[in-house]
């Protein structure tokens, strides 16, 4: 259970802003997709690794072609992160990392919303978490196993552990419905990530659970009326009731 007193850190797709800037409205110590918002469950380990290692470690940047000049950009973050040159965005994405990271090793909580399972990976196999408005030449779409995301998640929770055992994980599955990839084979990307979580829970009992916003929405909700005009992304009064739920399961009522 979450405690009015405790840090919480939320990273994954644009669910966990929703919930996120909910809870820092009511006041809550939390931290909320510092680098942007991350989709698949690669991108969400690339940053966990990154901010964990955030002084030593090196950021796929790249020099980006604008209409009347060029500018660097990192493929681990959203398109605000962008400087003149490639040694002031190394500086601010260190210290935005090293924040994360300080955050990571102290928080009581963190909560991983998943997205999807498909990633873009670029020529060297990097995963990317932002195309950056590059030409779709560049990347190669790529729909990880059940396997490899078990793999992905599993890592990752060892990893927090091992700098922060008291560390609780919540995870969640977006309800956001990826049209562009077909209803049905968003459905199947869903799939692949509830059964790589309930797999990653059953290895780690007593640091993981889970939370049904996935489920609130199609199975108890179920009608279109609950999503926005796109009918893709949850409609405000959905996100009001999902997080109204997660506050009387997950955070421990006042006295």
């Amino acid at each position: 259970m979450i405690a009015r007193g405790d840090s919480l850190v939320m990273l994954g797709s644009c669910f966990a802003q929703y919930m996120g800037e909910r809870l820092s409205g009511e006041g809550f110590d939390v931290v909320v997709n510092p680098l942007g918002t991350l989709f698949n469950p690669f991108s969400i380990d690339a940053t966990v690794q990154a901010a964990l290692s955030a002084g030593t470690s090196s950021f796929p940047l790249f020099e980006a072609e604008e209409m009347d000049h060029r500018e660097w950009r990192c493929w681990w973050a959203n398109t605000r992160w962008k400087a003149n040159t490639r040694e002031e965005l190394e500086q601010r994405l260190r210290a935005a990392y090293g924040s994360l990271g300080a955050a990571l090793r102290t928080a009581q909580h963190l909560v991983v919303t998943l997205g999807t399972n498909v990633c873009y990976r670029l020529g060297d196999g990097l995963v990317v978490t932002n195309c950056q408005r590059q030409p779709d030449r560049l990347f190669t779409e790529w729909r990880a196993s059940l396997d490899e995301v078990i793999n992905c998640l599993d890592g990752m929770v060892s990893r927090l552990l091992a700098v922060n055992p008291s560390l609780q994980l919540l995870f969640t599955v977006s309800p956001y419905r990826y049209h562009k990839y077909g209803y049905h084979q968003s459905q199947l990307s869903k799939a692949v990530l509830l059964l790589a979580e309930d797999a990653v829970m059953a290895r780690h009992p007593d640091s993981c659970s889970y939370f049904p916003a996935y489920e609130i929405l199609l199975d108890e909700l179920r009608d279109y009326v609950w999503y926005a005009p796109d009918k893709h992304h949850p409609a405000p009064a959905a996100i009001d009731i999902i997080y109204d739920k997660f506050k009387r399961t997950c955070i421990q009522s006042q006295p």
